[in-house]
């Protein structure tokens, strides 16, 4: 992602904040969850969407946490976000000692990918929340959206090409 986008004006001041937010440092000590169900998280949103580790999906998750927001919806089963969240993610570190003796940070990939299909399974709403709130924050951050090619959030003048095949000057070239 071009910074220099980011601070054109083709870019509004309320989204330029927000995405420069997006690049700000990590959160690295947590604030809600316990270090260890923070380790989890953050090493399940690395299985679940892999990206460059500047990326920081767990923080802004335990930032709404503590803060006692919603992200918008939730099943009017699953217990309050921070609840859920501590739960799901005790119930991930649970089984991984159960089948592999160790925590889910610590085991192998493989092995976090057998945990997080059995975890779909067995507690799939859980999983389709924190699936949908951790891709959400990922394809919100600016180097995520570089990766993909996405400068839509520059939209302050609108766009002129906007047909099939068609990239508007200010857009970033294509791989």
């Amino acid at each position: 992602m071009s910074r220099a986008l980011i601070e054109s004006e083709a870019t509004t001041a309320p989204t330029r904040a927000a995405l420069l937010a997006r690049l700000a440092a990590p959160v690295t000590e947590p604030r809600f969850l316990e270090s260890g169900a923070f380790a989890t998280l953050r090493a399940v949103c690395a299985r679940l969407l892999p990206g460059p580790a500047a990326i920081d999906i767990a923080g802004p998750i335990d930032t709404r946490l503590i803060r006692g927001e919603g992200d918008g919806w939730r099943y009017d089963s699953m217990p309050a976000d921070g609840d859920a969240y501590a739960q799901g993610l005790a119930g991930i570190d649970r089984l991984t000692a159960e089948r592999f003796g160790r925590s889910f940070v610590a085991a192998s990939a493989a092995e976090q990918d057998a945990v997080l299909r059995a975890t779909q399974t067995q507690a799939p709403r859980f999983f389709e929340e924190l699936l949908a709130e951790a891709s959400e924050l990922f394809f919100a951050h600016p180097l995520a959206q570089s990766a993909i090619g996405y400068a839509g959030y520059a939209d302050f003048p609108g766009w002129t090409a906007i047909g099939l095949d068609e990239h508007d000057p200010r857009e970033p070239p294509l791989p």
